[in-house]
């Protein structure tokens, strides 16, 4: 007999949301640490094919763009299959990914196998991953998001001299069979993210047979039909289902949010590709060079853990967006300052400063995005603000080396990217001091208009009954 699933009321902060942390964390080693290592085969790439470093690029543009581009069909599959089946599904592409690609013959197969396929695969494990880490947690949420983010630094460490070394001994195709196979783990983080019922999911329902007591029973079903959780969306009501899962694309708070998103996608990638070029064309020797990226990794990690324990606190947790916003705005400052830093001794508090920051904010690009839309959407939410990110993704990086290219330097670069961070988190202010006037306006007329009512009177009598009176 299957096991009745338990319905939570709140999420349990514990238990076994700390094995779906651990998931979620594996997730993004194996999913974005890899992606950064995938840079590291670019040199073996353009020896062997002979082609040269724009057309070799596009491998890491396609793999990353492809990630996200396919965000919402991670979320579409998690939502109407299982989180379990999107990503152990997810994990076998881009295994299969990985091992095809070992035995490419031009860079357009690999274009299509370690660029399309492989991040097919990572699109279908991410978003889910990530959600799941929401399901499990309310109080602890940014501590054991920053936990499970910070894989990506981690990982990053770690595989870096790894896939290197691997490279070395097995040239760069047995590098990528190795690759494959540990990508293939991801079974295993599938096979761990328990599915978990909240009363949450089920409120939509509940509020609709309250404020409907007397609607016909078919359009009660069709709405149980459409719960995350029952999985059980039928040919009728798939449109219905759609609807409910995507109605948080109309909420104006979320369109802010997602509009953000984009300037701050653009605004993050071109230090990550630019640093060491840049340390290098200002005299930085390439081991030292090399070391800034480490510091950053690691610093990416503290700033994922540490920034997300203290935005737990509970004189914190109310201002966790406020913490958001500035978070995003020190990063894109840092950038700024770059283009004035000429040696290895300046260059280290910038790796400090931008890898903190960048790991505070991811950890918390999670959290706001379930406070504004809920624990119910979050899911199918991440897999469209993934998907946002795509398109920057894949431009912000060429369009960043034409403007190095033009103007023979990397000072407009580094300009772009931070005033772009800068405007993500200007333009989130301003939407919150809108809100909260025109709140504040809504409150004082609703204030007003109950004072009429109410106390408006003439003499020892209420308006209403003088009326009557002067009738009768």
């Amino acid at each position: 007999m299957m096991k009745k699933k338990t319905l939570h009321t709140i999420p349990p902060d514990g238990g076994w949301g700390w094995m779906i942390v651990i998931g979620c964390f594996l997730v993004t080693v194996c999913t974005r640490a890899v992606t950064r290592c995938i840079s590291i085969f670019f040199v073996e790439f353009q020896l062997y094919f002979g082609q040269d470093y724009s057309r070799t690029a596009w491998i890491h543009s396609i793999v990353d763009c492809s990630t996200m581009l396919c965000a919402p069909l991670g979320s579409y599959v998690s939502n109407h299959v299982s989180c379990q089946v999107g990503i152990i599904l997810g994990g076998l592409l881009a295994s299969t990914g990985l091992i095809l690609s070992s035995f490419a013959t031009s860079l357009e197969y690999l274009y299509l196998t370690l660029g399309v396929l492989t991040g097919l695969g990572f699109a279908l494990c991410y978003s889910p991953a990530i959600a799941m880490v929401g399901k499990y947690f309310d109080k602890k949420k940014a501590l054991a998001y920053g936990i499970a983010m910070s894989g990506s630094g981690i990982g990053t460490f770690i595989l870096a001299p790894v896939v290197q070394m691997l490279i070395e001994q097995f040239s760069w195709r047995g590098a990528l069979l190795i690759l494959g196979g540990f990508v293939s783990n991801l079974c295993v983080c599938g096979a761990l993210m328990r599915p978990i019922n909240l009363r949450e999911d089920f409120a939509h329902s509940s509020l609709k047979q309250e404020h409907n007591p007397n609607e016909p029973n078919n359009s009660t079903n069709s709405s149980t039909k459409c719960s995350p959780l029952t999985q059980d969306c039928s040919h009728k009501s798939l449109c219905y289902c759609s609807q409910k899962e995507y109605n948080f694309l109309l909420n104006p708070n979320f369109i802010v949010l997602a509009i953000s998103f984009l300037f701050l996608a653009y605004g993050c990638s071109p230090p990550f590709v630019y640093l060491v070029p840049y340390a290098l064309s200002v005299g930085v020797g390439h081991q030292q060079a090399a070391f800034l990226m480490s510091i950053l990794g690691v610093i990416n990690i503290v700033g994922n853990i540490t920034f997300g324990w203290l935005t737990d606190r509970r004189f914190l947790k109310k201002h966790r967006y406020a913490c958001y916003l500035i978070a995003v705005a020190l990063d894109g400052f840092s950038c700024l300052f770059l283009p004035m830093l000429n040696c290895f001794e300046l260059l280290v508090p910038f790796s400090v400063t931008f890898g903190y920051f960048d790991g505070a904010y991811v950890a918390l690009i999670p959290v706001v995005t379930g406070d504004v839309v809920g624990t119910s959407h979050l899911s199918s939410a991440l897999g469209v603000v993934f998907f946002l990110h795509a398109v920057p993704y894949l431009v912000s990086p060429p369009i960043s080396g034409l403007l190095v290219d033009t103007t023979g330097n990397y000072t407009a670069a580094f300009l772009l990217s931070g005033f772009s961070m800068i405007f993500c988190s200007i333009l989130l202010v301003f939407a919150k001091l809108i809100r909260r006037i025109k709140s504040k306006g809504l409150t004082q007329s609703a204030t007003t208009s109950e004072t009429k009512q109410e106390i408006c009177t003439n003499g020892d009598l209420p308006c209403s009954a003088t009326e009557e009176h002067k009738v009768v």
